[in-house]
């Protein structure tokens, strides 16, 4: 089964760009992806490892699990059935409105009390005003307001997600250095935004501008890059080749404009070398 999006909320898990990505991906490697390894070094969502298997089935592909998603995908069936008892007391609140006090604190008590995995994203989509990121559990129970967008309809089970996918969790400068010498070795990166917000990632505090700076000594092509207009990665690609970077002379990129909430867009971009 492909899945066209992540089976459970991600931000910015890239499903805009998987036209893209497979267009690239085919013009690029050849026929089932024989000989060639495939790596997702900031696996996210997992959703371009899963459309990466999918399009060259007999490549090698690794998803790097940078934000523990796998874990996420295990426990569907408990985040389903929070999903079910919120959805019973919010049930006589409209939709995207505010929850009244006292359902308020009915929810907050069924968070409290729930035995069973707890899913942070699950809960900031449904609990949270759109596009607000809920860093840890205790934030939901200080809230001064909660909403109801609850969804209606449980997650469908991840059954084949991730098969034939390796899943590992390695920081990317430990990760990269057994792969970057193999020609035939793409390299997949959706690292944390620099100069963006970066909540959206459970372990952004772990990618600073110094990392960015050790990934890029990294990076050789064929890589596909993803970033956006404020992390000013065409600047620096441009930079790169003034100084004779011959690695990034010849890059492509496409761009689309990406929307959070309403009042929330930014420019996304899709930079690729082969």
């Amino acid at each position: 089964m492909k899945f066209n999006k992540a089976p459970l909320p991600f931000v910015g898990q890239k499903r805009n760009f998987l036209k893209q990505f497979a267009k690239v991906l085919n013009e690029n490697i050849d026929g089932q992806g024989e000989d060639w390894t495939i790596i997702d070094v900031f696996g996210g969502s997992g959703l371009l490892a899963h459309h990466a298997k999918q399009l060259k089935p007999n490549a090698r592909v690794i998803y790097n699990d940078f934000d523990n998603y796998a874990d996420r995908l295990a426990h569907i069936e408990d985040i389903n059935r929070l999903r079910q008892q919120l959805a019973v007391t919010v049930k006589d609140i409209p939709i995207k409105s505010k929850l009244d006090k006292r359902t308020q604190s009915l929810v907050i008590e069924q968070i409290r009390s729930f035995k069973g995995y707890i899913d942070l994203g699950s809960l900031q989509t449904w609990l949270l005003f759109s596009g607000d990121i809920l860093e840890n559990l205790d934030q939901i129970y200080k809230e001064s307001v909660l909403y109801n967008r609850v969804k209606k309809s449980d997650y469908p089970l991840a059954t084949g997600y991730l098969d034939g996918v390796e899943v590992v969790s390695k920081s990317f400068d430990v990760l990269l250095p057994d792969y970057v010498d193999n020609e035939n070795t793409l390299l997949v990166l959706d690292p944390p935004y620099l100069f963006s917000e970066q909540k959206a990632y459970r372990r952004a505090e772990e990618f600073r501008f110094i990392s960015f700076i050790k990934l890029m000594t990294l990076i050789r092509p064929p890589f596909i890059l993803f970033s956006n207009k404020h992390s000013e990665i065409l600047e620096y690609l441009d930079y790169a080749i003034e100084q004779k970077d011959e690695r990034f002379a010849g890059y492509d990129f496409c761009a689309i404009n990406a929307t959070i909430s309403k009042k929330r867009t930014y420019k996304d971009y899709m930079v690729y070398k082969f």
